[in-house]
């Protein structure tokens, strides 16, 4: 079975490429960051996802890039909500977020003699973000097969994207098709205390229109609904 590194942040995206590596036939080498972000709950999302899906290997890489700040999910800058949230680049990109990921995924991949590293980025239901657009991947893919031995011998490390092209709905129906537990996942990127989603960041709406173009409900439980149960 050939060797893949899937990086895994523990959100609905990442979430599916995993279980497409694992469609593909690939055994699971998964990658999960804590670098500092506001929204860490997606780390324990990122281990409950891991179990699930029994992955050969997990590992939790720490880094921190509060050092630099310059984002809303690394520095001290509100997360933008609703109406807010819908500049080209919000304050939610963090600088160079996934050149120093990956760069962390081809590493990992040179030393376990594999083939691949997934990526769940996603260039239409996202929020603009220049390292989630099919240039950049191939951009990377370039760079990989430059500054690797594994490039310069002739096998560099492929990088999939596989959900690069596909709506938000997409996804899900994907996913769902694969056996993804949605219940599993964190997107927001300013939880709760209960690390329940807030439900007007970027992240949650994309989400939520997502389930809601593909018919099914988001088994997260969202503030709104948090406070008509509590009113019963």
């Amino acid at each position: 079975m050939s060797r893949a590194v899937v990086l895994l942040s523990g959100g609905l995206d990442s979430a599916t490429a995993l279980a497409v590596a694992q469609r593909d036939g690939h055994e699971i080498h998964a990658m999960t960051f804590r670098y500092g972000q506001r929204h860490a709950v997606e780390i324990r999302a990122a281990q409950r996802i891991a179990a699930r899906h029994a992955v050969k290997a997990h590992t939790i890489v720490e880094i921190d890039l509060r050092q630099f700040g310059g984002s809303a999910l690394t520095g001290d800058i509100p997360v933008p909500k609703g109406e807010a949230a819908a500049a080209a680049i919000p304050a939610t990109y963090v600088p160079a977020r996934n050149t120093i990921l990956l760069s962390y995924a081809l590493a990992w991949a040179e030393v376990l003699d594999a083939g691949c590293i997934y990526i769940g980025v996603n260039a239409l239901d996202y929020s603009g973000y220049p390292d989630c657009r099919p240039e950049y991947v191939q951009a990377f893919q370039k760079m990989a097969a430059l500054a690797t031995r594994a490039g310069v011998e002739g096998n560099p490390v492929k990088i999939i994207a596989p959900l690069i092209a596909m709506t938000k709905a997409e996804i899900i129906k994907l996913g769902r098709s694969l056996l993804v537990d949605y219940a599993l996942t964190s997107s927001c990127y300013d939880p709760g205390a209960d690390g329940g989603p807030c439900g007007e960041c970027d992240a949650c709406r994309f989400r939520l229109k997502g389930f809601a173009d593909a018919g099914v409900a988001d088994p997260l439980t969202y503030p709104a609904r948090r406070a008509a149960r509590a009113a019963t």
